[in-house]
């Protein structure tokens, strides 16, 4: 049963970095919309180890209004998990995961605060266009998008990570999934529950620049990949068939020419042999070496983010992890510790 209005708590979670120049007046925007909502609100700015000053401005806000809340990290590490952060700072009856670019509208909040009182545990935004992007950056999200969901057995088509969580869903996603390496789009695809879309036209982003690189999203996609389906390693298998059916037909035409009397070509044979089993074995190589890398990820255990200061939580910041004492040359940094995922299934 979804909370009245009056009870209702709403959180905003907005990964930011390097967001200084545009974080004010994101916040200032959202927090229009959300007064606008009939349910209490708070905003968890989690500030991934920037270097622009984003954090002191956030800070400051936060100082002025207690239903802003500020997070940073101890530095960059990067937006899966200061998504995970935020999800497990906030205390709403139903999050939003929105981009502190404001290219994701906020505008659509109150439609999809209508959709979640209605039954919809998820409610995605869809991306139906996305005109303000380059081409270059329209079609390497494209290839992603259909990349993922083609091997990943999720379906991202115009995927987005703004999107409205259910408290179960949260606690579901931040607490009962004991991974390390994320991809949250997926996650919210994974876990299931009754959800709901609703398309949006991807804003103009109006201060700073883009942070996603080409290397950042291929990272992003192998950490997908990686994370949602065993399919790259059935292409080893299939390489493996493939280089088989060639030595075949190699040793086939090799035997044809032997029986008629003609010179068999050693050279080209086997140049050509040598390049096409050397390329498949460094491919299968690279596939099951990805696989191992992101285990040995998983069970070094070291927690997804570290927490440098916060600001809104109050004196424990319970909400965030456990405090540790951490000694340096001059002086005892405290930092927060990500706390360990359990796999017990949420109440």
């Amino acid at each position: 049963m979804k909370p009245t209005e009056a009870a209702g708590l709403l959180s905003v979670v907005m990964p930011a970095h390097d967001e200084a120049a545009g974080i004010a007046r994101a916040i200032g925007v959202v927090g229009d919309i959300l007064a606008t909502c009939g349910m209490r609100w708070e905003i968890v700015v989690v500030d991934d180890g920037s270097r622009d000053g984003t954090y002191e401005r956030v800070r400051a806000l936060a100082r002025q209004d207690p239903r802003i809340k500020a997070v940073r990290f101890s530095r960059n590490f990067g937006k899966e998990a200061a998504l995970l952060a935020g999800l497990r700072a906030a205390r709403g009856d139903a999050v939003v995961t929105i981009d502190a670019d404001l290219q994701h509208p906020p505008s659509l909040i109150p439609r999809m605060i209508e959709l979640w009182r209605d039954g919809a545990m998820i409610v995605d935004a869809v991306k139906r266009k996305r005109d303000t992007d380059g081409f270059l950056t329209r079609l390497r999200a494209k290839a992603f998008n259909a990349l993922i969901s083609w091997l990943g057995a999720v379906n991202l088509e115009n995927a987005s990570d703004f999107k409205l969580l259910d408290r179960v869903v949260v606690d579901t996603i931040a607490g009962a999934l004991p991974e390390r390496q994320r991809f949250y789009r997926g996650l919210s695809q994974w876990v299931g529950y009754p959800r709901a879309s609703i398309p949006f036209d991807v804003e103009e982003r109006v201060d700073g620049q883009g942070k996603w690189t080409l290397l950042k999203l291929i990272d992003l996609a192998t950490t997908a990949l990686v994370s949602f389906t065993s399919a790259p390693l059935r292409i080893v298998t299939v390489l493996g068939s493939l280089t088989l059916l060639f030595g075949f037909a190699v040793g086939a035409e090799a035997l044809i020419g032997w029986f008629q009397g003609r010179a068999v070509s050693g050279f080209t044979t086997t140049i050509t042999t040598v390049l096409i089993l050397g390329s498949f074995i460094m491919i299968s190589l690279g596939i099951i070496g990805e696989y191992i890398a992101k285990i040995y990820d998983e069970i070094k255990a070291r927690p997804p983010y570290l927490i440098q200061a916060a600001e809104g939580f109050g004196e424990a910041g319970s909400e965030l992890g456990a405090a540790k004492a951490v000694p340096t040359a001059n002086r005892t940094a405290t930092v927060l510790v990500a706390p360990p995922v359990t796999t017990d299934p949420p109440r």
